[in-house]
C-alpha cells in the first residue's frame, strides 16, 4: 500500500494501528480504531465509527452513521477481545450496527459476501450471515442466529436469538420470527407459520420446473404426511434424495438447533404457542 492510494478526510481520526488496505477511502467525521482492519477499496462515506477487531471486506461501502464492531449488547460481555468479520464487496447503509461476538457464543459475528444491509438493520453478537443476503429497514437479528445464503429478511422483521434462517428463505415485512426457517421458506406478515417455499426465489435462482415441483413434493410430504417429524424426513430423504436442493431442507430438519421449526398453520404438528425460554 502506498501513501497516496489512501485518502482520509483531516477531519476524520484513524487510531495507530489500524490496517488500511489499498484504495481505502474515509470520509468526513469518522472514526476507526487501533485494531480495525479495512481491506482495498473500502469506502467509509462519512460519519462512519468503526471499533474493536474488526473487519471491513475488499470493496464494501459504509454509510452515514453506521456503527460496526462495538461491544456486543450481552451482560456476560467481560471486554473480551472478540471479532467483527465483514466480507467483500457489502453495502452497509445508513445507522446500521454489528456487534463482535462473545466467549459464550463464536468469539465472532460473521457476515458473508455481497450482503446489503438497508437502514438501521442490526446484527447482534455471535450471528452468523451467509452471502449475498439482504436486510431490508431496520431488520433485526438477536445473538447467536444464523442466516443462509441468497436470504431476504424484510423491513421490521425481528428474529429470535438462536434462530437458524436456511438458505434461500424469504422473510416478509414485520415478522416475529420465533423459530427455525426451511431453506427456500417463505414466512409473511399475519401468517404464525410458513406461508409456502419462496416459490419467487426459486425462480430467480434459475431452478427448473422439475427442481421447484420436486421441492413442493417435499414440502408437502414433510409437513402434511403421516407419522412424526424425523419419519417424515427420512421418507422425505428415501424418496428425493437426488435432489440438492430437497437434499438442503432434509439436512437442515436433520441439524436440529436450540430452535423448533416454523411449520404451516395447517401443518400436522403446528404449534401456536411459542416454546418456553
Amino acid at each position: 500500500m502506498s501513501v497516496s492510494s489512501v485518502k482520509i478526510d483531516p477531519t476524520s481520526r484513524v487510531e495507530d494501528g489500524a490496517v488500511l488496505g489499498e484504495g481505502v477511502e474515509i470520509g468526513p467525521f469518522c472514526t476507526v480504531g487501533a485494531n480495525v482492519v479495512l481491506e482495498a477499496g473500502v469506502k467509509l462515506i462519512s460519519h462512519v465509527a468503526l471499533a474493536g477487531h474488526t473487519t471491513v471486506g475488499e470493496g464494501s461501502s459504509v454509510y452515514p452513521f453506521a456503527a460496526l464492531g462495538f461491544p456486543p449488547q450481552s451482560h456476560h460481555y467481560k471486554g473480551e477481545p472478540t471479532r467483527l468479520r465483514i466480507g467483500r464487496n457489502c453495502v452497509i447503509r445508513e445507522h446500521v450496527t454489528m456487534n463482535t461476538g462473545t466467549v459464550g457464543g463464536h468469539m465472532e459475528t460473521v457476515v458473508g459476501e455481497g450482503c446489503m444491509f438497508m437502514a438501521a438493520s442490526h446484527v447482534a453478537h455471535d450471528c452468523i450471515v451467509g452471502d449475498r443476503v439482504i436486510f431490508a429497514n431496520n431488520a433485526t437479528l438477536a445473538g447467536h442466529c444464523t442466516v443462509g445464503d441468497n436470504v431476504f429478511i424484510g423491513g421490521l422483521s425481528a428474529v429470535h436469538q438462536f434462530t437458524r434462517i436456511g438458505t434461500g428463505a424469504m422473510i416478509g415485512g414485520m415478522c416475529g420470527v420465533h423459530f427455525d426457517i426451511i431453506p427456500f421458506g417463505l414466512m409473511m406478515e399475519g401468517h404464525p407459520g410458513l406461508r409456502s417455499l419462496n416459490y419467487t426465489g426459486l425462480k430467480r435462482r434459475g431452478l427448473t420446473l422439475a427442481q421447484r415441483r420436486a421441492l413442493q413434493a417435499a414440502y408437502r410430504e414433510l409437513f402434511y404426511s403421516a407419522g412424526t417429524l424425523a419419519e417424515r424426513t427420512e421418507r422425505v430423504a428415501a424418496q428425493f434424495g437426488d435432489e440438492a436442493n430437497v437434499m438442503l431442507i432434509v439436512d437442515f430438519v436433520r441439524s436440529a438447533g436450540k430452535r423448533r421449526l416454523t411449520v404451516p398453520v395447517d401443518a400436522v404438528d403446528h404449534v401456536v404457542e411459542p416454546e418456553a425460554a
